[in-house]
């Protein structure tokens, strides 16, 4: 029998009735292969740059190559903290720095431009692939499950560990990534566990109240189980390897992590290994929902 807690379970994959009487917050949605336009800073302050002077409008750098499609802009800073980047020939290494879009940017010594086209991708990844760029141990990528059928150049938003499965999407627009990962947008990811040891309800209820674990706090947003060894968990701020760190500490082994919903989007008619291209409803709908985070 299943028993419901935290939000009402009948709702977790309702979609949200869409706003009419007032505009989208945050960044609209780009038409499937629409041309996107160059975009300044709204602040119009001066552009700051090591060995340059100021005096065009500018945006952060971290922003600048997520709108790139290098990644995150917490990926993006970690690539400028490395020393990675160039600006007008000179080595950025620092953050707060700002550039304009007639500025001369290189990572790892190529030219890098704002994106034209911007590309989103729902995947079901199978157990066995890696959320990652690269892997100096040869293993599968989840990007090569789309690899040829995509020529745009695609990071992952989150991530799934190698042997959790389920859904993960990929895209080259930094801001979609921050609207779908930052905890202010309260965007629910739910999840199916399966365990090898029963699931006893006080423990779940515990979950959802909230708890410490090394310094770290976990709290589901729901939950509902399905079974003695089956749960559905919905979280809105997912860490690193959250569940299986949870149900580690009542010695419980985690047999199976597979995220069913992020949002509106779920994996329904998307079998292990296939992906497509998110409509321009459910991309509107993230920036709506979470798009003032």
């Amino acid at each position: 029998m299943k028993r419901p807690r935290g939000k009402n379970p009948d709702r977790l994959n309702r979609p949200e009735p869409e706003r009419t009487a007032r505009q989208p917050r945050g960044r609209p949605a780009t038409p499937r292969g629409a041309r996107v336009e160059p975009r300044t800073a709204a602040s119009g302050r001066p552009t700051v740059r090591s060995g340059s002077a100021g005096g065009a409008a500018g945006i952060r750098l971290q922003v600048y190559l997520a709108r790139c499609g290098l990644g995150s802009r917490r990926g993006c800073e970690e690539i400028i903290l490395a020393g990675r980047v160039q600006v007008n020939e000179t080595r950025v290494d620092r953050l707060g720095t700002k550039v304009a879009f007639s500025d001369r940017v290189t990572v790892d010594g190529r030219i890098v431009k704002p994106v034209s086209s911007l590309v989103y991708l729902a995947v079901h990844k199978p157990a066995g692939y890696l959320c990652a760029n690269a892997d100096p141990e040869g293993r599968p990528l989840a990007s090569d499950l789309f690899k040829g059928a995509i020529k745009e150049r695609l990071f992952h938003v989150g991530r799934l560990d190698y042997l959790s499965t389920g859904l993960i999407f990929y895209t080259n627009d930094g801001e979609f990534d921050r609207v779908v990962s930052h905890p202010g947008s309260r965007v629910e990811k739910q999840y199916l566990v399966e365990t090898a040891r029963a699931i006893d309800e006080p423990f779940m209820e515990q979950y959802r109240k909230g708890f410490w674990i090394e310094g770290v706090r976990y709290r589901c947003e729901a939950y509902e189980l399905r079974s003695d060894h089956s749960v559905l968990i919905t979280l809105v701020e997912g860490k690193n390897r959250e569940l299986r760190n949870v149900f580690a500490t009542r010695r419980i082994r985690v047999k199976r992590v597979h995220r069913i919903r992020i949002g509106v989007v779920t994996l329904r008619g998307l079998a292990p290994g296939r992906f497509r291209r998110l409509t321009e409803r459910e991309v509107k709908w993230f920036y709506e929902h979470g798009g003032s985070a």
